[in-house]
């Protein structure tokens, strides 16, 4: 499949939040999403990011791409860092493919969360547990 394929796919959010936002919410979700993709926070969260990524990686090979295009099998710590980095610096698209489980996670560099695409009851589950360690939350739409 490719990335779009998958986007068509039934998905999970990794979020700050533990569950979506009403659309008729009395808060002020606009204002706070804003606050948390300024800088220092938007750094704090993309470090958890990080880190779900190296620790699955311990229990899944994974694919990953900066463009879509050229994708690099189990990249090194370091280089999962820097793409990430990368992503959040000029606000563009990070794929990591899972390979096992045949699940797209998506990371965009202007959001505070990530959307896991096709993940396996499994998956979904590994996933709770590594990103309930980092202080994040996974949910169904």
């Amino acid at each position: 499949m490719t990335v779009d394929e998958y986007l068509e796919k039934p998905y999970w959010v990794i979020d700050i939040l533990p569950k979506q936002v009403p659309a008729d919410s009395k808060g002020q979700y606009f204002k706070i999403e804003e606050y948390y993709l300024d800088h220092p926070q938007i750094d704090a969260i993309y470090r958890k990011f990080t880190n779900v990524l190296l620790k699955l990686n311990c229990y899944e090979e994974i694919d990953v791409s900066q463009d879509g295009e050229k994708w690099m099998t189990n990249p090194a710590p370091k280089d999962i860092e820097a793409m990430l980095l990368k992503c959040l610096s000029d606000e563009s698209m990070l794929s990591v493919y899972l390979k096992s489980s045949d699940a797209l996670i998506t990371i965009s560099g202007d959001d505070t969360y990530m959307t896991v695409y096709n993940p396996s009851a499994e998956t979904v589950e590994l996933l709770a547990s590594l990103t309930n360690s980092e202080g994040l939350f996974i949910w169904k739409p």
